[in-house]
């Protein structure tokens, strides 16, 4: 008969498999774990790490040993690195540079105008091009045509 410390010990043990499997995915389904796929390669595997759990291995140790034998997919939590960094940071990193353009423009377009508008005041002739733009920002949009009004 088993006695108390047997009982413990395969829970532990347990306790660790199911931990470690519902981390890893399954190589056969891809959506699921191992822990709660019943495809043949999910229970092998579910086997393969509580005979490595039993052989004294560390829960690292059988990560290691999935990824180098099927891949770093089949693992849910990728490790951190540079690749991985940068897949996650591009969206931040693109809409940074986006804002960063439109700020810029914003700002530039506004210098513009005031540089314009000193230059007139002091007197400098300014380009056709500053012409227009002043033209354009300075001319208010004519009034909307009502439909029921007759003429022009």
């Amino acid at each position: 008969m088993a006695t108390e410390d047997d009982v413990k010990q395969r829970q532990i043990i347990e306790n660790r498999a199911r931990n470690i499997s519902h981390n890893v995915r399954c190589t056969e389904c891809g959506s699921q774990s191992i822990e709660d796929s019943q495809a043949d390669v999910a229970i092998l595997l579910r086997k393969l790490i509580r005979d490595e759990i039993k052989a004294g291995k560390s829960d690292k140790e059988i990560y290691k040993k999935l990824e180098d034998d099927y891949g770093e997919t089949v693992l849910y939590a990728p490790k951190f690195d540079l690749q991985t960094a940068g897949i996650w940071l591009s969206p931040v990193i693109v809409g940074g540079i986006a804002a960063g353009i439109w700020a810029y423009q914003k700002h530039r377009q506004r210098t513009n105008v005031h540089i314009m508008a000193l230059n007139l005041i002091r007197g400098v002739p300014l380009t056709p091009r500053e012409k227009e733009t002043m033209l354009d920002i300075l001319t208010p949009p004519p009034p909307p045509r009502k439909w029921w009004w007759p003429g022009k």
